[in-house]
């Protein structure tokens, strides 16, 4: 998987987000390469996975271009340009199930290499 991809994975996965999903969405958008969707506990933990990832990608010189709901916490979303994370609560995640939304999307197996797609974008949501 790609370097970026893999420490939002895993920066998710070390604060205890579950229900981790990558999807490729490049071929049906053109606003962003992938969705990374996870789900969190609580507030706090919401908060806390969003945070670990935006120090780990500024470590990599990566920043936000936009970020929202981090003060509500029932979605937090990162936009990273050719990606964008959303950490929901299990309720928030299940009323848009951008799973369904977004299906004509391919599933990435986060346990598997992105060989045929590395993030190398240039997208950058306009705003």
């Amino acid at each position: 998987m790609d370097e970026l991809l893999h420490t939002v994975v895993q920066s998710i996965d070390d604060k205890k987000g579950s229900d981790i999903v990558v999807l490729d969405i490049s071929q049906v958008a053109s606003f962003t390469d992938y969705f990374i969707i996870c789900t969190g506990t609580s507030t706090t933990q919401m908060q806390t996975v969003v945070d670990t990832i935006r120090e780990r990608l500024r470590e990599s010189g990566e920043r936000p271009a936009h970020m929202e709901g981090y003060n509500t916490a029932e979605w937090i979303l990162l936009d990273y340009g050719s990606f964008i994370v959303h950490v929901f609560s299990a309720k928030a995640r299940a009323f848009y199930d951008l799973e369904r939304l977004w299906s004509d999307g391919r599933r990435i197996d986060v346990e598997s290499p992105l060989k045929d797609k590395p993030i190398k974008s240039t997208h950058r949501k306009v705003l």
